[in-house]
């Protein structure tokens, strides 16, 4: 990455932590330029067609599952975005949408790999053909559980018609998420398992700290608001009256024992340095 690479990223992070627990121009602005890099990472991991592939997948499924669910209910519940009215939609979606979610679902799958020991960041039998994109959906429902009730509830960046019983947001909500999330990741394990894997030159431990890091500042940026924001009674469209302070105080609560035991699993998995004989042993596309 280089001096000047690790300052700019770092200057990055920072921004995202301090800025984005807030909906505003700045942090849209943020959440496009870290996606960009998420972007430019998996091309550089996994080569321009399959990081097409998945960036592709991540979509489509997406648009198509959150148009479904404003126009019916299904799989989230009724909803609809109030956030960046100027911005082009996909249907009743807004453009960001889509790629949103590649941005919290990519470091969620290289967190999956990294957990489960597929360090060639891809399923190479079928047992993690089946179990990364279940561990992958979880890690990026985590982020949704902790960001929901701010943006919906206090933000209104969208709005839940009928409430729910977390601060305004339904349980059927984070059951959509897993279930669109899950979708896309089995479609693009499929498509990556029937894809030979191609040698690549392998990339240092610092390289895959990237897509994690920017996964934690995610959540992070719940602290903030937190420690600066009032409090106060807010109410959700369905009538139910929540604390406001209460809210942001389990934002971090929840990221704290969701996101961040997650991102260290990872993180640890990333800097394990087996012995000599394990060492040995290691397939050539796995860490240098």
């Amino acid at each position: 990455m280089g001096v000047v690479g690790g300052v700019g990223f770092a200057g990055l992070l920072l921004a995202v932590v301090l800025v984005s627990g807030r909906p505003s121009p700045a942090a849209q602005g943020l959440a496009a330029l870290s996606i960009t890099v998420l972007v430019i990472h998996a091309v550089l991991a996994y080569g321009l067609v399959e990081a097409g592939i998945f960036f592709g997948l991540c979509v489509t499924v997406t648009f198509a599952l959150e148009n479904l669910g404003v126009a019916t209910g299904f799989p989230f519940g009724h909803y609809a975005f109030l956030v960046a009215p100027d911005l082009p939609y996909v249907g009743a979606i807004p453009i960001i949408v889509g790629p949103l979610y590649f941005g919290i679902g990519y470091p969620s799958w290289v967190m999956a790999c990294l957990i489960l020991g597929r360090t060639g960041m891809r399923p190479n039998d079928r047992f993690s053909l089946f179990a990364l994109p279940i561990a992958a959906a979880f890690a990026t429902v985590q982020w949704d559980v902790v960001m929901d009730p701010p943006n919906a509830t206090l933000w209104r960046a969208w709005v839940w018609y009928r409430g729910g019983g977390f601060f305004g947001v339904p349980l059927s909500n984070f059951l959509g998420w897993f279930l669109t999330t899950w979708t896309f990741f089995q479609l693009i394990a499929l498509a990556l398992f029937a894809r030979p894997a191609k040698a690549r030159s392998s990339r240092p431990r610092t390289f895959w700290l990237l897509p994690i890091l920017l996964y934690l500042a995610a959540g992070f940026s719940q602290i903030a608001p937190w420690l600066t924001d009032g409090g106060g009674r807010v109410t959700d469209p369905g009538g139910g009256v929540w604390s406001a302070a209460d809210l942001r105080e389990t934002a971090v609560i929840v990221m704290l024992f969701t996101m961040l035991p997650t991102a260290t699993l990872a993180l640890l998995r990333l800097f394990d340095v087996p012995d000599a004989g394990t060492a040995a042993r290691r397939a050539p596309n796995e860490f240098a």
